[in-house]
């Protein structure tokens, strides 16, 4: 049983619930959505105790502004954004407490692109197909499949007293242009020489198009040996597309299950957080790894957030 304690006053231009995302519906054509910064996500609920797949909310370009109507702790991550309680500063990447009637407001981020802000208890939305993950295309999940709006209340899930948590400023990400570690494949025989020496020798820009459902970039050709189009197979999470026009579409949380362009390379899983962070205009480079190193990379990250939030007096 939840208690209603949250009401927000401005939504933000793409604020929307997310958990772990919608496991095992790709077969029938449903994503997973769940956040595209799921690194920041993560810490956000470990911040304040939860599970690491509590549902919180995933910000994009500016947060929301919302009241609480029953003492609760949050934790805000991600992009680097202006945080206020009752108009005071307050801090990012660490447990704050709230009483009854504090309003929070999340400003514009100032570097990246999403926030997260998770809550104490996690967020009491229906479960649609095992999550409660928003995905706005299928009108699924979330507060009515949709982006939240003025006046929407949700509840959030009763909790024990958070702890008190902060993450050390080493665990804390870097914004601008990324280096992204990709995995070529699976129909990297598709491209010619050139293209593949284009895909990893050249910056590609990341225009405002992009969006949960997949990152469009700008850049040199990624040119074709033997045409764009094959029979349709299944897309991977950073699966990289190149229509006939050469031009590079990252696909994210939100993409479809199946798709008929070739595939040059697939962004490794680890690298998916720093991507959803790129600003429109900023940058992104290529460089290949194989499959060990691609694992090899799950494994380190997996102990860099194991240790990235610590216990405060």
């Amino acid at each position: 049983m939840s208690s209603r304690v949250l009401k927000i006053l401005e939504p933000g231009p793409l604020t929307t619930v997310q958990d772990a995302g919608r496991a095992g519906q790709l077969r029938y054509g449903i994503p997973p959505s769940g956040p595209v910064d799921r690194r920041a996500f993560v810490i956000a609920n470990r911040l304040v105790g939860n599970d690491d797949g509590a549902a919180g909310l995933e910000c994009t370009v500016m947060g929301p502004r919302f009241e609480v109507q029953a003492a609760c702790a949050i934790a805000v991550t991600g992009a680097d954004a202006p945080i206020t309680v009752n108009g005071g500063e307050a801090p990012a990447w660490t447990t704050i407490d709230l009483k009854p009637g504090d309003v929070v407001k999340i400003g514009a981020a100032r570097a990246g692109v999403r926030m997260y802000v998770a809550f104490a208890g996690g967020l009491d939305v229906p479960r649609v197909l095992g999550s409660r993950s928003t995905f706005i295309r299928g009108r699924l999940g979330g507060v009515d499949g949709r982006a939240l709006r003025r006046d929407d209340t949700i509840g959030v899930l009763p909790a024990p007293p958070a702890p008190r948590r902060t993450v050390a400023r080493a665990a804390m990400p870097s914004f601008g242009d990324a280096e992204l570690r990709v995995v070529l494949g699976p129909q990297a025989d598709r491209f010619t020489d050139e293209g593949i020496a284009a895909l990893l020798g050249s910056p590609y820009e990341m225009l405002p198009q992009s969006d949960r459902m997949g990152a469009r970039l700008r850049g040199p050709r990624i040119a074709h040996a033997r045409g764009h189009d094959i029979i349709s197979d299944g897309i991977p999470l950073g699966g990289i597309q190149v229509p006939g026009d050469g031009q590079p579409i990252i696909l994210l949380v939100d993409r479809q299950s199946t798709g008929g362009y070739t595939k040059v390379a697939t962004v490794c899983s680890t690298d998916i957080a720093r991507l959803g962070q790129v600003k429109p205009g900023q940058r992104v480079t290529f460089r290949a790894i194989d499959v060990a190193e691609a694992h090899r990379l799950v494994r380190e990250d997996a102990a860099s957030l194991a240790g990235a939030v610590k216990e405060t007096a």
